[in-house]
């Protein structure tokens, strides 16, 4: 349909043939379409989570909404949710139908970014994520290097994960577990998960949060945990050149692929009969208690970063008092 606008399942479309954002190579009506193509694979993804986008207007830079406008029709249900850096009570969207997703892509909205835990159970985180960040540059087979090492932490201790491409440079694994943890616990058994990673090939992965500390090494991000914590969702579009898509694998097939594989052109045929984020998820699982014990005796990163920022800073004034 060559128009410029149309209506599906009640939801008004427009500007359908205006390019998405620069460099997508795609236009609004490519994230329209494929969003409703994936509907059956994205929406169990992004259901009963309180969720963020990141939207593209045009002649505007990126920018991430949590808070749903004013404007928005009543059906889009929503939230609240207590937002730790601003400081206030935050209505979240819940995208539990082809409507409410249709309405974001509308809307513009390239990117899904729902968090850890559900509406209906605020206090549990449902998985346990690591996010994996090569160094800059074609990186991917060491960012893929450095999710085996994760693969093989979590097997030593008796628990098993699931990967999919970022949508931008590195991968997500998560690990499905059960809601018997409070955060704190879960980003403890997180942050030991990243170090067990690392201590595997402290030559390929590191976990130092300061990127000047990282010495061209993959980052083992550990930081994802806690209650409004988001992660880009599978199947997700992302605000990159060629507009990739957050894509779902299978262990064996990670060494065969780039992240540019899968966009919003591409990945929607490849998921036409199958759903490789629901087949390959495990249940979910019990923590290790020797994760979380040993979580617990590791520094929280953002914390630790930002009072050795500090220290750096007095030391550098101190440096330039004495070369005076």
């Amino acid at each position: 349909m060559s128009g410029k606008g149309e209506t599906r399942d009640g939801v008004s479309l427009t500007n359908l043939d205006q390019p998405l954002f620069d460099g997508a190579g795609a236009t609004k009506r490519d994230l329209v379409d494929y969003l409703d193509a994936v509907r059956d694979r994205i929406l169990p993804v992004l259901r009963d989570r309180p969720l963020s986008v990141m939207r593209v207007l045009r002649g505007q830079n990126p920018f991430m909404q949590k808070n749903v406008p004013k404007y928005a029709p009543s059906w889009v249900a929503t939230v609240s949710l207590w937002a730790e850096t601003s400081k206030r009570e935050v209505a979240y969207a819940l995208c539990d139908d082809r409507r409410t997703l249709l309405w974001f892509g509308n809307q513009r909205a390239v990117e899904y970014h729902p968090t850890l835990i559900r509406a209906a159970d605020r206090e549990h985180a449902t998985h346990l994520v690591l996010d994996i960040d090569p160094p800059e540059g074609d990186a991917f087979p060491l960012a893929v290097a450095a999710a085996r090492l994760a693969r093989r932490a979590l097997a030593d201790a008796g628990m098993a994960g699931v990967v999919k491409t970022s949508g931008a440079k590195g991968v997500h694994v998560f690990v499905p577990i059960a809601p018997e943890w409070a955060h704190e616990d879960v980003a403890a058994a997180t942050r030991a998960l990243a170090a067990r990673a690392e201590r595997l090939d402290p030559s390929l992965a590191t976990t130092a949060f300061i990127r000047e500390d990282r010495e061209g090494k993959v980052f083992l991000d550990s930081t994802r945990s806690g209650g409004a914590t988001t992660v880009v969702s599978a199947y997700s579009p992302r605000v990159r050149p060629g507009a990739p898509v957050s894509f779902p694998l299978s262990w064996d097939e990670l060494d065969d692929v780039t992240p540019g594989d899968f966009t919003v052109r591409t990945a929607a045929r490849l998921v036409a009969d199958r759903d490789p984020w629901a087949d390959e998820m495990p249940g979910p699982q019990r923590l290790d208690a020797g994760l979380i014990e040993e979580g617990h005796t590791i520094p929280i990163a953002r914390v630790q970063a930002m009072h050795e920022g500090k220290r750096r800073a007095r030391a550098r004034r101190d440096a330039e008092r004495q070369g005076e």
